[in-house]
């Protein structure tokens, strides 16, 4: 038992240290306690099991499974301009409980596999995700324009160069006079994300673009 909890401290930081690199809401600490009390729900049950001769081997675990939710909700977060921020965490700290319990049970092969695949698709895919995002034909942003710039003259500029703006939110810019829109850009010809926002930097009256 005390083996299995080490275990879970050691694939747990392991995990926390990664997203802690990247100044994630939940690090070092968070994914730690997440591995370490899965795998003691895991012990207490199968121990309660074992000794007394009742009820479920299983039934806490799966309390872990619905219940790491709250955590997870917690690392979510809504900007401002409507970026979601915190869902990879969440996603990461639900994997961190499942790796948990299966070293609270005593699958280390299991665990192990499981917890370097997690580390592996963190690390190593957050690349292939960015260029993926960057090359489809749609990009989420958040546009400022010029005090006394309209937007539909923007829009009818956008028609013009293949591009068009959809769910569009206005609001104002409370540091500057300039009127500010979050919308979705989508592209009817070949272009990369990079050579969207390049284009609308062209446009006299955009005062600042960022993507989301």
């Amino acid at each position: 038992m005390l083996l299995r909890i080490f275990v879970s401290i050691a694939l747990g930081a392991i995990l926390g240290i990664e997203r802690g690199l990247k100044n994630r809401p939940a690090g070092l600490r968070t994914y730690i306690l997440v591995c370490m009390g899965s795998c003691i729900i895991m012990l207490t049950n199968q121990y309660v099991y074992a000794a007394y001769e009742t009820g479920d081997p299983v039934r806490m675990a799966a309390q872990v499974v619905s219940g790491i939710g709250f955590l997870g909700a917690g690392s979510i977060i809504v900007t401002k301009q409507n970026q979601i921020r915190g869902l990879t965490t969440a996603a990461g700290l639900w994997a961190a409980s499942a790796v948990g319990l299966a070293i609270g049970i005593g699958l280390y092969e299991v665990a192990i596999v499981g917890g370097l695949s997690i580390l592996i698709i963190l690390r190593l895919l957050n690349h292939w995700d960015v260029m993926i995002r960057h090359r489809t034909k749609s990009v989420n942003l958040y546009v400022e324009l010029k005090s006394g710039s309209c937007l539909a003259p923007f829009l009818h500029f956008l028609k013009m160069h293949g591009l068009y703006a959809e769910n569009i939110q206005s609001e104002r810019n409370g540091i500057s006079s300039d009127t500010a829109f979050i919308f979705t850009l989508k592209s009817t010809i070949n272009a990369t994300h990079d050579e969207m926002l390049a284009l609308l930097e062209t446009n006299d009256s955009v005062s600042y673009i960022e993507e989301l």
